[in-house]
C-alpha cells in the first residue's frame, strides 16, 4: 500500500514560495517519504513547543524544515508547515496553525 501526499493550504503556499533550487531539492525530500515516511525524525516537546507526533525532514543544508504527521489509517503523508529553523520560525508558525485547527 502506498502512501500519498497532501499539503494543508499555507504548507502548499510555502512550498510554492521557495526558489527553483529549494524547491526542487525540497521536492526530492517529500518524494523520499512516499517511500520511507518514517525517515523524519520525531518532534516532541522543545522550546515550549509541543510538536509530538509529528516528524521533521531537512533541506537546504539543514537550513529548512518540512514538518508533517502519518496519518496511518488514511495513508497519507501530511505537510503541515515548511520553513526556516532559524528561531524556532517554522515550529512555532506549525504550532499556530494546529492550535487554530482544533
Amino acid at each position: 500500500m502506498a502512501y500519498k501526499i497532501e499539503f494543508l493550504p499555507e504548507a502548499a503556499r510555502e512550498f510554492e514560495a521557495l526558489d527553483g533550487s529549494l524547491k526542487k531539492i525540497a521536492a526530492k525530500q517529500i518524494d523520499k517519504l512516499l517511500e520511507s515516511p518514517e525517515l523524519g525524525e520525531p518532534l516532541g516537546k522543545r522550546m515550549g513547543i509541543d510538536l509530538t507526533g509529528y516528524r521533521k525532514i531537512y533541506f537546504g543544508k539543514k537550513a529548512y524544515r518540512i514538518v508533517y504527521e502519518i496519518q496511518r489509517q488514511r495513508l497519507v503523508i501530511l505537510i503541515i508547515g515548511i520553513g526556516k529553523r532559524e528561531r524556532a520560525e517554522i515550529y512555532k508558525e506549525v504550532a499556530r496553525r494546529l492550535r487554530q485547527s482544533d
